[in-house]
Protein backbone atom coordinates (compact mmCIF):
# COMPACT_ATOMS: atom_id res chain seq x y z
CA UNK A 1 0.00 0.00 0.00
CA UNK A 2 1.57 3.36 -0.96
CA UNK A 3 2.05 5.77 1.90
CA UNK A 4 -0.37 8.65 1.66
CA UNK A 5 0.14 11.38 4.26
CA UNK A 6 -3.49 12.44 4.00
CA UNK A 7 -4.65 8.92 4.83
CA UNK A 8 -5.61 8.87 8.51
CA UNK A 9 -5.94 5.12 8.71
CA UNK A 10 -4.73 1.85 7.30
CA UNK A 11 -6.15 -1.63 7.46
CA UNK A 12 -4.53 -4.51 9.25
CA UNK A 13 -4.75 -8.11 8.14
CA UNK A 14 -7.75 -8.60 10.44
CA UNK A 15 -9.67 -5.84 8.64
CA UNK A 16 -9.42 -3.60 11.71
CA UNK A 17 -8.74 0.02 10.96
CA UNK A 18 -5.57 1.33 12.52
CA UNK A 19 -4.71 4.95 13.37
CA UNK A 20 -1.86 6.42 11.35
CA UNK A 21 1.22 6.93 13.58
CA UNK A 22 1.59 10.57 12.47
CA UNK A 23 -2.00 11.31 13.50
CA UNK A 24 -1.47 9.59 16.86
CA UNK A 25 1.66 11.66 17.49
CA UNK A 26 -0.11 14.89 16.64
CA UNK A 27 -3.07 14.06 18.88
CA UNK A 28 -0.98 13.22 21.92
CA UNK A 29 1.49 16.08 21.36
CA UNK A 30 -1.17 18.76 20.97
CA UNK A 31 -3.34 17.44 23.80
CA UNK A 32 -0.33 17.37 26.12
CA UNK A 33 0.46 20.97 25.16
CA UNK A 34 -3.16 22.07 25.54
CA UNK A 35 -3.61 20.50 28.94
CA UNK A 36 -0.33 22.02 30.08
CA UNK A 37 -1.50 25.43 28.86
CA UNK A 38 -4.83 24.98 30.66
CA UNK A 39 -3.08 24.26 33.96
CA UNK A 40 -1.09 27.46 33.50
CA UNK A 41 -4.21 29.53 32.73
CA UNK A 42 -5.83 28.35 35.95
CA UNK A 43 -2.56 28.92 37.86
CA UNK A 44 -2.61 32.51 36.61
CA UNK A 45 -6.21 33.01 37.66
CA UNK A 46 -5.63 31.48 41.09
CA UNK A 47 -2.59 33.74 41.58
CA UNK A 48 -4.97 36.71 41.38
CA UNK A 49 -8.06 35.36 43.15
CA UNK A 50 -6.42 33.00 45.64
CA UNK A 51 -7.54 29.44 46.31
CA UNK A 52 -9.89 30.28 49.15
CA UNK A 53 -12.11 32.90 47.55
CA UNK A 54 -15.48 31.75 46.23
CA UNK A 55 -14.33 32.01 42.60
CA UNK A 56 -10.92 30.62 43.56
CA UNK A 57 -12.56 27.42 44.80
CA UNK A 58 -14.47 27.09 41.52
CA UNK A 59 -11.29 27.65 39.53
CA UNK A 60 -9.39 25.19 41.73
CA UNK A 61 -11.99 22.51 40.95
CA UNK A 62 -11.35 23.01 37.23
CA UNK A 63 -7.58 23.18 37.81
CA UNK A 64 -7.68 19.85 39.64
CA UNK A 65 -9.36 18.22 36.64
CA UNK A 66 -6.77 19.79 34.30
CA UNK A 67 -4.03 18.36 36.54
CA UNK A 68 -5.54 14.90 36.04
CA UNK A 69 -5.54 15.54 32.28
CA UNK A 70 -1.91 16.68 32.08
CA UNK A 71 -0.78 13.77 34.25
CA UNK A 72 -2.44 11.34 31.82
CA UNK A 73 -0.89 13.00 28.77
CA UNK A 74 2.51 13.00 30.49
CA UNK A 75 2.10 9.23 30.77
CA UNK A 76 0.94 8.89 27.14
CA UNK A 77 3.91 10.91 25.86
CA UNK A 78 6.22 8.40 27.51
CA UNK A 79 4.16 5.29 26.70
CA UNK A 80 3.98 6.10 22.98
CA UNK A 81 7.46 7.66 22.80
CA UNK A 82 6.18 10.93 21.42
CA UNK A 83 8.16 14.12 21.54
CA UNK A 84 6.30 16.94 23.32
CA UNK A 85 5.98 20.27 21.60
CA UNK A 86 9.10 22.39 21.68
CA UNK A 87 6.84 25.31 22.58
CA UNK A 88 6.05 24.25 26.17
CA UNK A 89 8.08 27.20 27.54
CA UNK A 90 5.97 29.57 25.42
CA UNK A 91 2.69 27.95 26.52
CA UNK A 92 3.94 28.17 30.12
CA UNK A 93 4.28 31.94 29.96
CA UNK A 94 1.35 32.58 27.60
CA UNK A 95 -1.06 30.43 29.62
CA UNK A 96 -0.16 32.04 32.94
CA UNK A 97 -0.30 35.52 31.42
CA UNK A 98 -3.71 34.86 29.86
CA UNK A 99 -5.09 33.52 33.14
CA UNK A 100 -3.67 36.32 35.29
CA UNK A 101 -4.61 39.13 32.90
CA UNK A 102 -8.21 37.99 32.49
CA UNK A 103 -8.49 37.53 36.28
CA UNK A 104 -7.23 41.10 36.77
CA UNK A 105 -10.20 42.21 34.68
CA UNK A 106 -12.52 40.49 37.15
CA UNK A 107 -14.34 37.24 37.78
CA UNK A 108 -16.57 37.50 34.71
CA UNK A 109 -13.58 38.10 32.43
CA UNK A 110 -11.77 35.10 33.94
CA UNK A 111 -14.85 33.00 33.25
CA UNK A 112 -15.08 34.44 29.72
CA UNK A 113 -11.53 33.17 29.18
CA UNK A 114 -12.59 29.73 30.41
CA UNK A 115 -15.63 29.68 28.11
CA UNK A 116 -13.57 30.62 25.04
CA UNK A 117 -10.75 28.16 25.73
CA UNK A 118 -13.00 25.26 26.65
CA UNK A 119 -15.25 25.81 23.61
CA UNK A 120 -12.27 25.36 21.31
CA UNK A 121 -10.87 22.43 23.27
CA UNK A 122 -14.23 20.64 23.38
CA UNK A 123 -14.56 20.98 19.59
CA UNK A 124 -10.94 19.91 19.12
CA UNK A 125 -11.40 16.77 21.22
CA UNK A 126 -14.54 15.92 19.25
CA UNK A 127 -12.56 16.14 15.98
CA UNK A 128 -9.89 13.86 17.43
CA UNK A 129 -12.44 11.24 18.42
CA UNK A 130 -13.41 11.05 14.76
CA UNK A 131 -9.78 10.48 13.71
CA UNK A 132 -8.93 7.70 16.15
CA UNK A 133 -9.63 4.15 15.06
CA UNK A 134 -10.43 0.94 16.94
CA UNK A 135 -6.79 0.30 17.83
CA UNK A 136 -6.90 3.16 20.38
CA UNK A 137 -10.12 2.51 22.31
CA UNK A 138 -8.50 3.49 25.63
CA UNK A 139 -7.28 6.80 24.21
CA UNK A 140 -10.73 7.46 22.75
CA UNK A 141 -12.27 6.80 26.16
CA UNK A 142 -9.77 9.17 27.81
CA UNK A 143 -10.35 11.93 25.26
CA UNK A 144 -14.11 11.50 25.55
CA UNK A 145 -13.95 11.90 29.34
CA UNK A 146 -11.64 14.91 29.09
CA UNK A 147 -13.91 16.49 26.45
CA UNK A 148 -16.81 16.15 28.88
CA UNK A 149 -14.72 17.77 31.65
CA UNK A 150 -13.82 20.67 29.34
CA UNK A 151 -17.46 21.19 28.39
CA UNK A 152 -18.32 21.18 32.10
CA UNK A 153 -15.76 23.98 32.57
CA UNK A 154 -17.34 25.86 29.65
CA UNK A 155 -20.75 25.58 31.33
CA UNK A 156 -19.33 26.69 34.69
CA UNK A 157 -18.06 29.83 32.95
CA UNK A 158 -21.45 30.49 31.40
CA UNK A 159 -23.12 29.96 34.80
CA UNK A 160 -20.75 32.59 36.26
CA UNK A 161 -21.98 35.31 33.85
CA UNK A 162 -19.05 35.15 31.45
CA UNK A 163 -21.20 36.48 28.64
CA UNK A 164 -21.90 39.70 30.52
CA UNK A 165 -18.19 40.65 30.47
CA UNK A 166 -17.69 44.00 28.72
CA UNK A 167 -16.26 43.23 25.28
CA UNK A 168 -17.15 39.54 25.65
CA UNK A 169 -17.55 38.81 21.93
CA UNK A 170 -14.23 40.39 20.98
CA UNK A 171 -12.39 38.84 23.93
CA UNK A 172 -13.83 35.42 23.12
CA UNK A 173 -12.91 35.58 19.44
CA UNK A 174 -9.33 36.67 20.23
CA UNK A 175 -8.87 33.89 22.79
CA UNK A 176 -10.47 31.31 20.48
CA UNK A 177 -8.17 32.36 17.63
CA UNK A 178 -5.17 32.13 19.96
CA UNK A 179 -6.19 28.62 21.02
CA UNK A 180 -6.73 27.45 17.44
CA UNK A 181 -3.34 28.86 16.47
CA UNK A 182 -1.65 27.14 19.42
CA UNK A 183 -3.28 23.85 18.41
CA UNK A 184 -2.10 24.12 14.81
CA UNK A 185 1.45 24.98 15.83
CA UNK A 186 1.72 22.40 18.62
CA UNK A 187 0.74 19.55 16.29
CA UNK A 188 3.93 20.04 14.32
CA UNK A 189 6.55 21.82 16.43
Amino acid sequence: MPKNKKNTQKKTSKNTKKTNREILEQIIRVDHAGEYGATRIYDGQISIFGKNSKIGKTIQHMADQEKEHIDKFNDLIIEHRIRPTALLPVWNIAGFALGASTAMLGEKAAMACTVAVEKVIGEHYEEQLNLLEDDHKDLKKTISKFRDDELEHHDIGIDHDAESTPGYKIMSKVIELGCKTAIAISKKI
